[in-house]
């Protein structure tokens, strides 16, 4: 017998706020910061505009370039480990103009020859969550598998690529068109048809997928990015939590975690992409709009949600007004050079600082409820 899932009350999903410092390009640039982070206050982020004039943001949390990964991790991504332990899907996710640290700050430093990932300081939100979520399991009552799907839109025709069907080509279709077609929705999560899940049993399995996969992710070097993805990232894991009630019946509670580091928005001019990297980064553009209008739907309260406009969007359909709950971490660049760019992601972060969502508890499943489902 299976439990009704708890629908909990509208709850507003949750903004951050990251300014890494000024980079050697824009010292050697002599381009002035004209962003200052309140670390004492916490919440709130000043940017200097070109009339002289100061435009104050508040947020649920603002780091600033002395912030280190852990202190991220702890306020931002560590208690949403304990939503996911408890039964809700969760989603994380950076959004930012590119080269200003969403991969590092959702990943990391992921190097084979360098220091453990479970104990570098260089390591990003998805490590650190994975490690956090093993060493919740280890009385034995936790169990999760994981998929990598990875989408490009950087060519005609869009793949969603699975790094874990790339690297054991044997669990299922290494690559899969993105078409409506793929995109399935169950009891309100979108699931792809086709793609694996691989079950991991310790912190190096993780490793391994987290290390090939980021191998496998496509960057290209900008005049505004050494190292430009050219993809957005999504990376899931299912936890599997096993109980048993009074009467001895074994119980398994289901949570889900997307960690999703979204690819840079990119000025075309500025960057110098021609040909192959023009349309990449206007293919990656065009996504992000798609996202940018589905938050001001969802702000404005449209009766029409335009998800299916972007798969990108359709992915995240869950986590944008549905039953998740939802983190933005919003990276910016403190430059003078970059102010436009800047001032365009707060204003896209505090609008999606209004978006509510409706965060639902999943049933608890008796274990012979799962087989049947399953079967």
């Amino acid at each position: 017998m299976a439990k009704r899932d708890e629908v909990g009350d509208e709850t507003n999903i949750q903004v951050v706020v990251r300014c890494r410092g000024r980079n050697e390009m824009e010292k050697k640039g002599n381009y002035n910061s004209i962003v200052e982070c309140n670390e004492s206050r916490k919440h709130t982020v000043d940017v200097q505009c070109v009339n002289h004039q100061t435009k104050t943001f508040t947020f649920d949390r603002v780091f600033g370039p002395t912030a280190t990964q852990q202190d991220l991790y702890k306020d931002v991504a560590a208690n949403t480990l304990t939503e996911v332990l408890a039964g809700y899907d969760c989603t994380i996710f950076a959004y930012g103009q590119t080269g200003t640290g969403k991969t590092y700050t959702m990943e990391g430093v992921i190097d084979a020859q360098s220091e453990s990932w479970t104990k570098s300081p260089q390591a990003g939100i998805i490590p650190r969550a994975l490690n956090h979520l093993f060493d919740c399991a280890c009385d034995g009552n936790t169990w999760w598998s994981l998929m990598v799907p990875v989408i490009h839109y950087m060519v005609p025709n869009s793949l969603l690529l699975n790094f874990a069907t790339e690297i054991d080509c044997h669990l299922g279709k290494p690559r899969l068109n993105l078409n409506r077609q793929a995109l399935n929705t169950l009891q309100g999560n979108v699931r792809v048809d086709g793609m694996e899940e691989v079950p991991v049993v310790d912190k190096q399995d993780v490793y391994n997928v987290l290390l090939r996969g980021s191998q496998k992710r496509q960057v290209a070097s900008t005049n505004m990015n050494q190292n430009s993805s050219r993809s957005h990232t999504i990376f899931t894991v299912y936890v599997h939590i096993k109980e048993t009630n009074d009467r001895g019946e074994e119980l398994i509670r289901m949570g889900k975690l997307n960690m999703v580091d979204l690819a840079g928005s990119e000025n075309i001019g500025r960057s110098g992409a021609v040909h192959v990297r023009a349309r990449e980064a206007g293919s990656i553009n065009k996504s992000l709009h798609a996202l940018g209008r589905v938050i001001t739907q969802l702000v404005d309260r449209s009766a029409h949600i335009s998800y299916r406009d972007s798969l990108l969007t359709r992915m995240l359909q869950d986590s944008l007004g549905g039953r998740a709950k939802t983190t933005i971490i919003a990276t910016i660049s403190p430059a003078s050079s970059n102010a436009e760019e800047s001032l365009s992601t707060l204003d896209y972060a505090a609008r999606a600082k209004n978006i509510k969502n409706r965060p639902e508890r999943k049933a608890t499943l008796t274990k012979k409820c799962v087989r049947t489902c399953i079967a």
